[in-house]
Parts: C-alpha cells; structure tokens; sequence
C-alpha cells in the first residue's frame, strides 16, 4: 500500500512540471537509398522550486522527439539552492566549447536578464532574480549545459561551512563583514570627494 502512494506522489510531482522547448532542428542522415529526415529537440524540464533538467531526442516527427526529449529530462533533473527562493546563491561562471556563461546574483525586483536556451532554464528553475550573459559561441545545446555546469557549482552556505570546518554564523558573518567594509569604504571615499 505505501509503495502505491508513493507512486501516486510521484505522477503528481511530474504533473506541475515545467516544460520549456528551446530548440527543435531538422536533421537528415544520408544513407544508400536517400535520405532520413528526423527532427531534434532540446527540452529544459523543471518544478519552478529549485530543480530542473535537459535533455535532447530525435524523432520522425516534432511532438514525438519533444516528448521524448521531456521524459529524458525528467530523470536527469538536479537539485539547486537557491537564496530566498528567488536568486542564486553566488555568482557562478562555466565553459563548453566555446561558450562561457556568466551567472551573477540579483537583488528583488531584477527579473531574469538573459537570452534565449538560458532564459528557458532559469524560468523552469524558479529563479525570479537573475543577471546573466553569455560570451562565444551561440549554440543552444553549449550554452545549456554550460548554464547547468555553472548551477551545478552554486552550493549552500551549510556544505561551504561543512567544507572549511567552520560554523555557518562564523561564514555568514564574513560575507556581511565583507559587504559593510566595502560599503564602508565607498561612502568614505564619497565624503572625502565632496569636501
């Protein structure tokens, strides 16, 4: 009986997933007799509350790669932590290929500032909040793996503690300690401007 709950659960998780296609792409493949045309989908796949995945699948038709696609990313899906459930923790920052992706944190009211493939993620992710750019190449599937590859860097505050055999006080004390002398420093600089 539990094992049958918890599959009921399970198939209403996937129900309020987000599905975001990025790219669908005609492919053919030559072959002796002509040629096979199929299409390629890239799906970003995600519950809006810090998970998401991608995947791409090929297929005769377009709904039949897009939902393929979507199953693939449904069990590649990975976890982020996020900062008040809006933001990224840290600034992160990743390279494939020739793609580089630059990730930085966003105080309230930002929004998502990025293009294309990287939009599609942070919107499937539950990132309200969001500076990004992109540098390089502009292929869809880089710049995705790239912005997954920089995700998957972003860790929480309790594992850095965990890491540095410190107390998470003692660590949060250092970035608002960092934050204040900076602060600090700059309205010193300002005064002594205006004199």
């Amino acid at each position: 009986m539990v094992r049958a709950n918890e599959g009921k659960k399970g198939a209403e998780a996937q129900e309020h997933l987000i599905e975001k296609l990025v790219s669908v792409r005609r492919v053919t493949k030559v072959v002796k007799g002509g040629k096979n045309m199929r299409f390629s989908a890239l799906v970003v796949v995600g519950d809006g509350k810090g998970r998401v995945g991608y995947a791409s699948a090929k297929a005769r038709e377009v709904p039949d790669a897009v939902k393929k696609a979507a199953e693939k990313a449904k069990r590649s899906m990975i976890r982020v932590s996020l900062k008040e459930g809006r933001t990224i923790r840290h600034d992160a920052s990743a390279r494939v290929g020739a793609g580089h992706v630059f990730l930085r944190m966003a105080p309230p009211g930002t929004g998502v500032i990025a293009g294309g493939p990287m939009r599609a993620v942070f919107e499937a992710l539950g990132v309200q909040d969001i500076v990004s750019k992109s540098v390089g190449s502009g292929n869809y599937h880089n710049m995705v793996r790239a912005t997954f590859f920089a995700l998957r860097d972003i860790a929480p505050p309790k594992l850095i503690a965990a890491k540095l055999d410190k107390k998470l006080p003692e660590i949060l004390e250092r970035r608002s300690a960092g934050r204040k002398t900076e602060h600090d420093v700059s309205s010193n600089e300002i005064s002594e401007g205006a004199r």
